[in-house]
Parts: C-alpha cells; structure tokens; sequence
C-alpha cells in the first residue's frame, strides 16, 4: 500500500491515548526548531545519530517527507526525556542498547555512530518479524517479570531478542503516531478542515473526505 494512502486509513488508537496537552506541544515545539543542528537530550550522541537512520527506515521518504524531515526523532528524544517514568525511561534505555549491541556485532563495527542504514535494516526486519499468539504471550510474561523484578529491587534480566522485539515495535508505533500527528500530515495528507462545518453524523467517509482520517 502506498505511504500516503496508507496514513490516510490510518486508525487513532495511539493518539488517543497519547494526546495529551503536554505530548502535543513536545510535537509542536520539535517543528518549530526544524532546520536546525539536533543534539538529543536523552538519548546519547550515538544513539540519537542511530535514531535518526531508524526513523527514516520505518517512514522513508517518498512523496511525503521523510520522518526525520517532520523532526520525528527529536520529538522521540524529547518525550522520552520529559514524560515517561525512570522505570520506563530505564527500559528503554536498555532495550534500545541491546538493538544497537545486535547491529555492531553483526557489521563488525565499534561505534554506533558508524552504523548505516544498511547495517540497522537486517536487525529493525528481524526485531519486528511477526510473532504467533503464542511467541506474543511468551514475551509478554518475559516483560511482565522483568518490570515486577525492577519494581521490587531484584536483579532483572530480559532475553536480548525480547528487547529488541519490545524495543522495534514501541519505536515504529511511536514514530508512525508523532508522524501522523505533524502540522504537514494533518494538513497536506489527512481530512483537515481548520474551521467546523457540517455536522453529519451517518455519512460515507469515502464521500465526506475522500477516505481520509481526520486531522486533530
């Protein structure tokens, strides 16, 4: 499917939840500083020029931009800094090390910084590899103790590939989530009408908007 009709079918489900007044102006505050230099404030410099790359392997650019070109990255970046708890901002922390551990050994490389689109696709493809029922409940208990482990100050360990699965698909929902709630998409690519017009409470969407979600 393509990029923009697939953004256009695109559920809420994230935004619902992630909404918020303090998230949204993160967004906001992130495109207004587009053009300039970026150094991550919760990430470490390797980590944010891997961001960066990961970012735009998930929304490459094609006839939208890129996500990195809408500051997707800095918006990750500066959320993780400012609204999660230390437990989650631990978990991340330590999930995405172990998906850059995997990309260093398998290109032989020493610093993440040197690690290109090409050495990050193979372990983004094999992170986000659909599981069964039954692999998703495994890994879902595995996270589930290692979190009840941290919480009751136990030694806390978690399966490497469990990281990266948990770490890969809590990037690409992120991403496609702050992507798809940019100034430039909810203008230019979703059903926007910044003045309400109107109301109609049983009509075709494929007639209202042309198949398009609405803009928040």
């Amino acid at each position: 499917m393509e990029r923009r009709k697939a953004l256009k079918n695109m559920g809420m489900a994230m935004g619902l939840t992630l909404a918020t007044p303090t998230v949204m102006s993160i967004l906001q505050s992130c495109q207004q500083e587009a053009g300039t230099d970026w150094t991550p404030v919760f990430f470490s410099e390797g980590e944010g020029a891997v961001l960066v790359k990961l970012v735009d392997i998930i929304l490459p650019k094609t006839d939208t931009p890129a996500a990195s070109e809408l500051q997707v990255h800095a918006f990750i970046d500066s959320y993780m800094e400012a609204v999660p708890p230390a437990e989650e901002q631990d978990f991340m922390r330590m999930a995405f090390g172990a998906f850059i551990d995997k990309a260093l050994a398998d290109s032989g490389k020493e610093a993440a910084e040197d690690l290109t689109v090409e050495d990050l696709e193979p372990v983004l493809a094999e992170s986000l590899a659909k599981k069964t029922p039954e692999e998703e409940a495994v890994i879902m208990e595995a996270i589930g103790s290692y979190q009840e482990a941290v919480e009751s100050g136990q030694e806390a360990t978690l399966d490497e590939a469990i990281s990266r699965y948990s770490f890969a698909n809590n990037l690409r929902g992120s991403v496609i989530w702050a992507y798809k709630n940019t100034e430039y998409i909810g203008e230019e690519v979703l059903a926007y009408q910044p003045v309400p017009g109107e109301y109609i409470p049983c009509g075709d969407v494929d007639e209202l908007t042309g198949g398009k979600a609405w803009s928040i």
